[in-house]
């Protein structure tokens, strides 16, 4: 790995953190995952070194068809010759919005970004315009919704975002209908929104998503569901229409456009409209971004749901997902591991829990399971599941689980950081480096 170490260094002198995402950082795989990627091609990726693993991060969850899938990539580069932008709004942005719009029934206008975290903010922004009230109650067990700092500073990442910008963001808690209408009731007329993913490791249970819808209804909270991951993976309408849960405003990212870089804010014409130019409103600068509607980006986008709608792409990642998920829990079971290593979350999104000798979830021992699978060739910091993964791919994934399983087995019954050859695994978000 002579290359990606050299690579790996002019990364940290030229790159704080070494990427432009911190999920993307050395210190969020083992000490033996590729630090540079060189290309990517359906469900396989090559460093620089030339190495081939097969991916089942697949770029942050946003590649859920394939790297480079002909037809998206085509699409793509037909709207490159037609210039890629333009000196006014183009005729594929028209079509873009015209698609997303016709897909989403709760979706009546629409409003193009380059990233999640412009579109999420710019749904807070709405909202507080709208209701005229200040507070953001988001859901704390929901890892990330934005690089802003509304959200950032309720984290413990908070460096550089003054108190006071850090107090005007609340929390409640997943699947606990009673914190919600606890926040609610003790700032009760002062919260302007509610953002939530709809599922994230842990399922809805007892009609939460439709309790909570109720009770922003109630309290007259603009209900925001963030569909960046959930979207274009439960469903081809997200996991609101898997769910059957409505909301005021959504957002869309991720495999929304098979990772080219595109999100989407969309949501009721009535708040959506305040970014407008309706005669007599006051004006709400909503987004308003030179690359947002990139032409490639929207070619890609309308492409893949097309993709999506002939080849049935979420049955696939649905079906894929629970095979992977079965045979990994099979394979627990066959170590006596099935109270150490467990599986959390919906099977076409599935999240992997590696536990110490505590049964308490454990980063060592998560490297040590990670590690060995790498050497097997599978990137597997966690599981995204694409069109392009097949049973062949599967059962590779599998082959390389069971010998990671030995080794995350011996190392129970021993000391782990014997294991373990280089780096520990860290969480994103931690106070400290």
């Amino acid at each position: 790995m002579s290359k990606s170490d050299e690579y790996g260094k002019k990364a940290h002198l030229l790159i704080p953190a070494g990427a432009h995402t911190y999920s993307r950082t050395d210190e969020v795989f083992p000490g033996n995952a590729p630090r540079i990627i060189e290309r990517s091609k359906g469900v396989y990726t090559w460093d620089v070194d030339g190495n081939q693993y097969i991916d089942y991060a697949m770029a942050c969850r946003s590649v859920t068809i394939g790297y480079d899938y002909d037809r998206i990539s085509k699409a793509a580069i037909e709207q490159i010759h037609n210039g890629n932008t333009a000196s006014k709004a183009s005729k594929i942005e028209v079509e873009a919005a015209e698609a997303m719009c016709s897909l989403f029934p709760w979706v009546d206008m629409v409003k193009f970004a380059k990233n999640g975290s412009t579109v999420t903010s710019a749904a807070t922004k709405l909202a507080r315009a709208y209701t005229g009230k200040k507070y953001i109650a988001r859901c704390k067990e929901h890892s990330f919704f934005s690089y802003d700092d509304w959200f950032i500073g309720s984290t413990v990442m908070n460096a550089g975002i003054p108190k006071e910008i850090q107090d005007l963001t609340l929390q409640f808690s997943f699947n606990d209908i009673d914190s919600v209408k606890d926040l609610f009731e003790q700032y009760k007329g002062e919260i302007a929104a509610l953002i939530m993913e709809p599922c994230d490791t842990e399922e809805p249970v007892d009609n939460f998503l439709q309790k909570v819808r109720g009770l922003c209804t109630e309290y007259g909270v603009v209900y925001i569901l963030d569909e960046m991951i959930t979207g274009f993976r439960w469903d081809l309408q997200g996991a609101c229409k898997y769910y059957g849960v409505e909301p005021d405003l959504v957002t869309f990212g991720k495999g929304m456009a098979n990772g080219f870089s595109v999100a989407a804010l969309g949501g009721k014409r009535e708040i959506m409209d305040m970014g407008g130019l309706t005669p007599g409103k006051e004006r709400v600068f909503l987004i308003s971004t030179t690359h947002g509607a990139e032409m490639s980006s929207l070619g890609a986008l309308i492409e893949t749901i097309n993709v999506y709608k002939e080849l049935d792409v979420t049955k696939h990642i649905w079906e894929m997902g629970t095979k992977l998920v079965d045979g990994l829990n099979e394979i627990a079971e066959e170590y006596s591991l099935q109270d150490y290593f467990y599986i959390e979350g919906a099977n076409c999104s599935p999240n992997f829990v590696v536990c110490g000798k505590d049964k308490m979830p454990s980063l060592e021992h998560r490297t040590v399971f990670c590690q060995e699978l790498l050497k097997n060739g599978i990137l597997l910091p966690y599981i995204a599941i694409a069109y392009e993964h097949t049973e062949k791919e599967i059962d590779a994934a599998l082959e390389a689980s069971r010998k990671a399983m030995k080794a995350y087995c011996d190392s129970l019954n021993g000391d782990v950081n014997e294991f373990i050859s280089g780096n520990v695994i860290k969480p994103v978000f931690r106070k400290y480096n």
